[in-house]
């Protein structure tokens, strides 16, 4: 009982190091980026992605190289999962969440694309290498498309920046510009290169080192609970250790909501997933090929069959509404209930 006891008290702490040094990891790097002169559209779609992220990379990373296939696969199935159905749901039970019909049809059409690509290298029950490789290099395909639209957009944005301060659009005290929310966000460059700062590197390193060390005794302390519980590795890394390597996701999109910005909501869980099925998945199997059990690709399974309803209904209504995200966060009961109960993965 007292192992039990430790063991829970180091899964929460290892929960709480992933979201702080997630955190810190986003700081750090958004400030070093500034500091050379990246805007903020590119600090975006890079820094905030790759920092919310890192604690899925840690934990599968960690997983697969100690043989543990069905944590690190189920961790990047359930995460992705946990982000849909619960983060999005949360937070379109507490405010119906708009979507661009612009968004949709790039982002949530890239999204169905990533995830039936995942799907399909797991089928087989072996994520190779060469599967890795694969998925590592649609990623950077992806981001490298991303990036070129960004600079697109900077030049664009440059050219008509006279007029759209004579409509009167005020610039932030940050550099930023405001705009409506169906407009998207204009891109400036934030900052003139002044070097990098000892301070914002040191945070770096140490925000680092705190992830690491949390998704490794995240992965270990989950582990032992499960074995007290007689859990499968499938239902724990698909319930548990995925839940725990979301919370920087659901820590970003609840400060959005706070501050308005409900788009960014969206898109960091979108992002999220696409960064999860593609790059994470892809860095677990380079790290060392990852077999998996039925269960995980039954929770594969539900994972596409999810992503598919949420890209549909925002490709219908262009938002999602309150009872969807009540739907969506029941969605995710019913699969903790029935994995327990062992029906499904």
């Amino acid at each position: 009982m007292v192992s039990l006891v430790v063991q829970v008290a180091v899964f929460a702490a290892s929960v709480l190091g992933l979201a702080l040094g997630a955190r810190g990891l986003v700081d750090a790097t958004v400030s070093l980026a500034r500091r050379l002169g990246v805007s903020n559209v590119v600090v975006g779609l890079t820094v905030v992605a790759a920092g919310t992220s890192m604690p899925e990379i840690v934990v599968t990373a960690d997983a697969a190289v100690v043989g543990l296939g069905d944590v690190a696969v189920g961790n990047v199935a359930g995460s992705s999962i946990f982000n849909l159905a619960i983060v999005l749901g949360v937070l379109a039970t507490i405010r119906a969440v708009p979507v661009r019909r612009a968004f949709v049809r790039r982002d949530g059409v890239v999204l169905l694309a990533a995830t039936g690509l995942f799907a399909a290298v797991v089928l087989d029950r072996v994520v190779t290498r060469v599967e890795g490789a694969i998925l590592l290099v649609a990623f950077v395909a992806y981001t490298t498309y991303l990036l070129r639209g960004a600079r697109a957009g900077t030049a664009a944005a440059s050219t008509e920046s006279r007029p759209a301060a004579a409509e009167g659009r005020s610039a932030s005290t940050d550099g930023s510009s405001t705009s409506t929310a169906d407009d998207p966000p204009v891109p400036v460059r934030v900052a003139d290169p002044v070097g990098f700062g000892v301070r914002d590197a040191a945070l770096l390193v140490g925000a680092l080192a705190v992830v690491l060390v949390s998704g490794h005794f995240l992965v270990e302390s989950a582990v032992a609970i499960a074995g007290v519980y007689g859990l499968s590795d499938a239902l724990v890394g698909g319930t548990i250790v995925a839940a725990g390597t979301s919370a920087p996701e659901f820590a970003v999109s609840l400060v959005a909501l706070a501050r308005g910005r409900t788009g960014v909501s969206v898109g960091n869980v979108v992002g999220s997933n696409v960064f999860n099925v593609l790059a994470v998945a892809g860095v677990g199997a380079l790290a060392r090929p990852m077999t998996v059990t039925p269960a995980v690709v039954e929770t594969v399974t539900w994972l596409v069959a999810l992503v598919a309803v949420v890209v549909a209904l925002m490709w219908s209504g262009r938002q999602v509404s309150r009872g969807e995200g009540v739907l969506f966060s029941l969605s995710e009961g019913v699969r903790w209930v029935l994995g327990i109960l062992g029906v499904v993965g």
